[in-house]
């Protein structure tokens, strides 16, 4: 099977439809990636047998049509299929799985070289009618579903229980369909080691609007949470806050320097602000520091200070003079807002069995420092496509991976946190356009650090309660 949205389960369902055995579905057309376009279509589309047309839409609805003959680029003709059916996978994000049989096979479709896949005499789902460029995330087809329910069986669905009453779609994918046993991948073939939703464009907004609605403990005071990255040179801790940007400002971007470099391409300590498209900053900050080096990078006094809130924003850190509290701009009284709520190791994924031992222990020191001051911390695991064909395909089989829930368990190993506070991420790298898949294993890591970073918080009230009462009690006593 060649790569497309269609899950290996609405095959399963479109097979049954067919009915006539296993079948192999091959992604001929997309417009996404060849453009909307009937000329293109047709190059592309015609002479390939039976078909299967896809279209999806920013509702989350996924709909339409079979046809067993092959399209033809011709002067517009009705072509006669017994077989040819109309089909709703999903609606508003949910299973709603209707087959729509041909009630008038000598009208199921028109082969036309000026059009699209067009199904019915009328327009029981004519999909588009010349050249349609992209408008911000979708494709405004001119096409309609105006007559649906003339020459295929409606079962009762009314268009706008389809297409959400619009032709607007984020995708239009054309598949051909041959006999044959297709061999199911990863997240077919097994439980997924660790559980989530359904990934789709609905449970990416959920993810969205959990993360842009966080705000800090009131009770605090604290304007906007912090949350610490720490790691090797190259790890990754630039590119994940790119990654973090580029999903809420809806483009890719690259706010922090990142690649690759013997030494550390991040030099100061700089608290980033995460903002959405309208300019308004999220109630938390990336922090990136130095790269771990050997016999460079932050020491644990210089990391006691940054936890404490002691170091400034920007501060240069220089491998021969750390900060001290003579620093110009050192914070001898830091507030609540400049401590660390969260920390975070970035290690790079395909380097575990190979990362210094000098830089392990480096980072173990760290974590008794945090330990001390309660500090929740997460691996972050970067690169995870790099160690799998097939989550390199397809992000969102990285749960049912056996070689990434190794690394996992490898990393829990090295630094002796909880494989439940591991979390893979592949950041945005060669990418020139936003994958729902990547944005969904950010996110669900950035919600874990949020999440942790509101359990700090509650810690630290709690504490604070305790002294107050025990300060009542020693009043009361003297």
């Amino acid at each position: 099977m060649t790569e497309g949205k269609l899950s290996e389960k609405d095959m399963d369902q479109l097979e049954k439809w067919i009915g006539t055995g296993p079948k192999i579905f091959t992604l001929r057309y997309a417009i996404t990636r060849d453009g909307c376009d009937p000329t293109v279509f047709h190059q592309k589309c015609d002479n390939q047998g039976p078909t299967v047309t896809v279209l999806y839409n920013q509702h989350g609805s996924v709909y339409g049509g079979f046809t067993s003959v092959s399209w033809q680029s011709k002067s517009p003709i009705f072509v006669r299929v017994d077989k040819a059916f109309l089909y709703q996978l999903r609606y508003n994000g949910s299973d709603r799985q209707n087959k729509f049989h041909v009630k008038n096979p000598d009208r199921a479709v028109i082969h036309s070289r000026s059009c699209g896949p067009l199904f019915g005499s009328g327009c029981d789902l004519n999909t588009f009618n010349t050249k349609i460029n992209k408008s911000g995330t979708v494709f405004p087809l001119d096409g309609n579903m105006s007559t649906f329910g003339t020459d295929y069986n409606n079962n009762g669905v009314s268009t706008d229980q389809v297409n959400n009453g619009s032709m607007h779609v984020t995708e239009l994918e054309v598949y051909s369909v041959a006999d044959g046993q297709r061999r199911k991948p990863l997240q077919e073939e097994k439980t997924p080691w660790r559980k989530t939703k359904d990934w789709n464009e609905k449970y990416l907004d959920e993810l969205k609007e959990e993360t842009v609605t966080f705000k800090p403990v009131q009770d605090l005071q604290i304007s906007e949470a912090r949350i610490l990255m720490l790691g090797p040179v190259g790890a990754g801790k630039s590119s994940f806050y790119n990654t973090i940007d580029s999903i809420y400002r809806g483009r890719i971007t690259q706010r922090a320097c990142s690649g690759s470099a013997e030494q550390s391409l991040s030099t100061a300590y700089i608290p980033y602000t995460v903002k959405v498209g309208s300019g308004a900053s999220l109630n938390f900050r990336l922090c990136d520091t130095r790269g771990l080096e050997e016999s460079m990078g932050i020491d644990v006094l210089e990391c006691n200070y940054l936890l404490d809130g002691n170091v400034p924003a920007y501060y240069e850190f220089n491998p021969t003079s750390p900060i001290s509290p003579k620093y110009p701009g050192f914070k001898s009284d830091p507030s609540t807002n400049d401590i660390v709520h969260c920390a975070v190791f970035v290690l790079d994924s395909t380097t575990l069995e190979v990362l210094s031992s000098k830089v392990v222990e480096k980072m173990k020191g760290l974590r008794g420092l945090m330990n001390q001051k309660r500090i929740p911390q997460i691996i972050l695991l970067t690169k995870i496509d790099k160690l799998c064909k097939e989550v390199e395909k397809n992000v969102s089989c990285v749960y049912h991976s056996p070689t990434v829930k190794q690394a996992i368990e490898k990393a829990s190993q090295i630094l002796g946190l909880p494989r439940a506070h591991v979390l893979p991420v592949k950041n945005y790298e060669d990418e020139a356009e936003l994958d729902d898949n990547i944005d969904i294993l950010a996110l669900l890591a950035l919600r874990k650090m949020l999440h942790f970073t509101e359990d700090f918080m509650h810690n630290l009230i709690d504490k604070r309660n305790d002294v107050q009462v025990e300060m009542k009690k020693l009043k009361l006593e003297n």
